[in-house]
């Protein structure tokens, strides 16, 4: 009775087992091979122990048995197998073919004559005796081969494993060679050699052994990483095992008590009612008090997860500078991760040195960082756990020596740094829930690691180009006065040369005007044409000297329109005719129809001829041969037009904004006529807008141009325009 109560509780914990391995991740084929092993290893267990029955006398019955123990054993090996190649780190996910393949041949078999005949019973109070088929040896021999590949293949995970895996491959291959060990020999060995199956009875010792060896796996070296999961399991038990024996205690007691007042119905309905009352006010204070229990055993590590991440995200958004913002997030992790310290190494890159920031001073000099980070970059993981290393890693070999439990690579395209965790307060190691919160925080640091470093960078920039700019502004200013005087001396330099040459240049121009008179004897044709040639560059040199003297009185502030009343149909009549010579000379069409009528305008005459010479002097030099100019003089109701239409080169359209500025020339421009100054279009506005009008102009490349000017009519009359002066300082 005691050993089918033990097979019984062996059973329910092996199934209890299997369904927390299988819950916990059914994608693994470590557990899902493991769980589907107890579950076979429970059937096991108990159909031994259903042997003593009168159902476990029946030849299918033994069958099922063997069935059952062949189906957990190859499971077994499935589970050792998958585990060698998690302790591996290995991708490999192949799966062992040949092996299944001879499982399911002896697993067949179990159920056919071949390896248990018959069973004889002769006497109801003794085990049956089996009657082996001709494939028992077979199988037995296929039973101990497999054993000797499981304990094959755990000495290979023992040796490949490191740090918390050694262990746990350590307590796996005891505890997984003793339970078959002790199997065989109590299933397969002994009742051949006795002859009879009473040995089997012992069956539960082994899956005790095995029992025992995981749960210390899975509590002490958290293998699976199933201990929360059990941790609960394990109060809901003993709160069960409480209200069980209490309920046996009130049966056994209480109902001989009961039974001298009642009758026996009476008695046992009594019974029931109280029990279901003591089990409903007792369930709930128990199972917490079991909660608080293993919470205090399981749990001391224990956080929420949200409130972590939570707590977290707060530090980083409360804080842009990159020593706050870590302090406070390290702060975070530590307190919940029960950590030791948590720290923040920080690669030297640009303008930043090597540093560490988190909750404990370290010993971590700026080479200590750099060898931290050049080794970290050979590891093929993110987060690189201490008890996981090979013995002679120099990784490992860094971290044990400050204390470093993980570190865990900071790196988004870019490497950062990385985050390095102490040993937890408790000892106990860190877990898959603690490795999946670390791999999270840490993507949210990287992000908030390179805003801050952005956020310094720009900081410093500003800094920077602040003393850059006044730097720069003092260099100008210094400059600025240099130009400054230099363009002083240049505008001195053009007003003493333009005073000089108006002299000469007018003895010059009078004596040539008293040749072309007659004053010095009749003139042949060629004469006259060379000397009106004479007389024309004259004039345009006059003109040119003008617009120097202009230039320097803008800037002086003495450039002063003086109005008089002025004919500027006679001005523009003059200066065509003065100009036909030089068009006729260039094959050119100068065409001008004078209105019979024009009214006398308030205009600074000799500027304005200045402005016509230039439009048409530009317009006979930029038009091809054979081209043509027409010159219009319009009164408008309103206004007055004046306008010089080409068909010469044309502008640009990239550099007519420029046109009208000081010395400016457009590219055609200085390849037609290279001798040009850019100033007869920038005096020609000046003087155009010092008196009110408005320049017009328009161009179109290859096909000509339109220059020209208007003024309002009734601004112009003579009762309308007094003298005016432009201060250039102020426009």
């Amino acid at each position: 009775m005691f050993a089918i109560f033990i097979s019984f509780v062996t059973f329910l914990y092996l199934l209890a087992t299997s369904l927390v391995v299988l819950v916990k991740n059914s994608r693994s084929r470590v557990n899902t091979t493991l769980g589907f092993a107890l579950v076979f290893l429970a059937g096991w267990t108990m159909g031994v122990a259903g042997l003593a029955t009168s159902f476990g006398r029946s030849i299918l019955y033994g069958r099922l048995v063997f069935t059952m123990a062949a189906l957990g054993l190859h499971g077994l090996y499935l589970f050792v197998y998958f585990v060698v190649l998690q302790f591996k780190n290995d991708t490999e996910r192949s799966y062992p073919t040949l092996s299944s393949v001879v499982a399911t041949v002896a697993v067949l078999s179990t159920l056919t004559p071949w390896v248990l005949e018959k069973v004889i019973v002769t006497n109801k109070e003794v085990l049956p005796t089996p009657v082996n088929g001709p494939l028992y040896f077979v199988f037995i021999v296929w039973a101990f081969l497999t054993a000797l590949a499981i304990a094959a293949r755990l000495i290979k995970s023992y040796k490949y494993a490191r740090g918390i895996k050694r262990a746990q491959a350590q307590v796996i291959l005891f505890g997984v060679s003793s339970a078959v060990a002790v199997g065989l020999l109590t299933n397969a060995i002994l009742p051949v050699v006795f002859k009879n199956s009473v040995t089997a009875t012992l069956t539960p010792l082994s899956m005790i052994i095995l029992s025992a060896s995981l749960s210390y796996a899975v509590l002490k070296h958290k293998f699976l990483d199933i201990r929360l999961v059990v941790a609960r399991a394990a109060g809901y038990i003993l709160a069960l095992l409480v209200l069980v024996s209490g309920y046996a205690f009130i049966s056994y007691f209480v109902a001989d008590r009961l039974s001298v007042y009642f009758n026996s119905q009476q008695a046992q309905r009594l019974l029931n009612v109280g029990l279901l009352i003591f089990v409903a006010i007792t369930f709930n204070p128990v199972k917490r008090f079991f909660d608080r229990l293993t919470n205090k055993f399981f749990y001391r590590d224990a956080y929420n997860p949200q409130e972590l991440f939570n707590s977290f995200n707060e530090a980083l958004v409360a804080n842009n500078e990159l020593e706050p913002l870590l302090t406070a997030s390290t702060g975070v992790i530590a307190r919940n991760l029960k950590a030791d310290f948590c720290n923040v190494a920080l690669a030297g890159r640009d303008m930043y040195h090597p540093r560490l920031i988190g909750t404990k001073p370290m010993s971590f000099t700026k080479d200590d960082i750099t060898k931290g980070q050049h080794l970290l970059a050979k590891a093929d993981t993110k987060i690189i756990v201490a008890d996981y290393l090979n013995e002679d890693d120099p990784l490992r070999a860094m971290m044990l020596k400050n204390g470093t439990a993980i570190m865990t690579k900071l790196k988004d395209g870019e490497d950062l740094g990385y985050l390095l965790l102490g040993t937890k307060r408790s000892g106990n190691p860190y877990n898959g829930q603690d490795i999946r919160a670390i791999e999270g925080l840490t993507d949210e640091l990287v992000i908030a690691i390179q805003n801050s470093l952005r956020f310094e960078q720009i900081e410093r920039f500003n800094e920077t180009l602040q003393d850059k700019i006044n730097d720069a502004t003092r260099k100008l200013r210094s400059t600025n006065d240099k130009l400054r005087m230099l363009d002083e001396t240049k505008d001195d330099f053009i007003s003493m040369a333009s005073h000089q040459l108006r002299t000469p240049l007018t003895s010059v121009k009078g004596y040539v005007s008293m040749v072309l008179d007659g004053d010095a004897g009749k003139l042949t044709s060629m004469q006259r044409k060379l000397l009106n040639q004479s007389y024309i560059s004259a004039q345009r040199m006059v003109y040119l000297i003008s617009d120097l003297l202009n230039v320097s009185r803008l800037r002086t502030g003495k450039f002063v329109i003086e109005t008089t009343p002025s004919n500027l149909s006679r001005i523009v009549k003059d200066e065509v005719d003065q100009l036909q010579e030089t068009a006729k000379g260039r094959n050119l069409d100068l065409i001008f129809d004078r209105p019979e009528h024009f009214p006398m305008l308030m205009l600074d005459e000799t500027k304005m001829r200045q402005v016509i010479m230039n439009f048409i002097d530009n317009a006979i030099y930029y038009t091809p041969a054979g081209g043509k100019i027409v010159v219009t003089l319009a009164e408008k109701p309103q206004t007055i037009e004046f306008t010089v239409v080409d068909n010469g080169i044309g502008v640009p359209k990239h550099e007519q904004h420029h046109l009208f500025s000081k010395f400016y020339r457009a590219d055609n421009a200085k390849r037609a006529r290279p001798d040009g100054t850019g100033l007869g279009l920038f005096m020609a506005k000046k003087v155009v807008i010092a008196q009110g009008g408005a320049i017009i102009f328009k161009s179109q490349e290859g096909k000509g141009s339109t220059f020209g000017f208007s003024f309002a009519k009734d601004r112009l009359l003579p009762s309308h325009m007094p003298v005016s002066s432009l201060d250039t300082t102020h426009k």
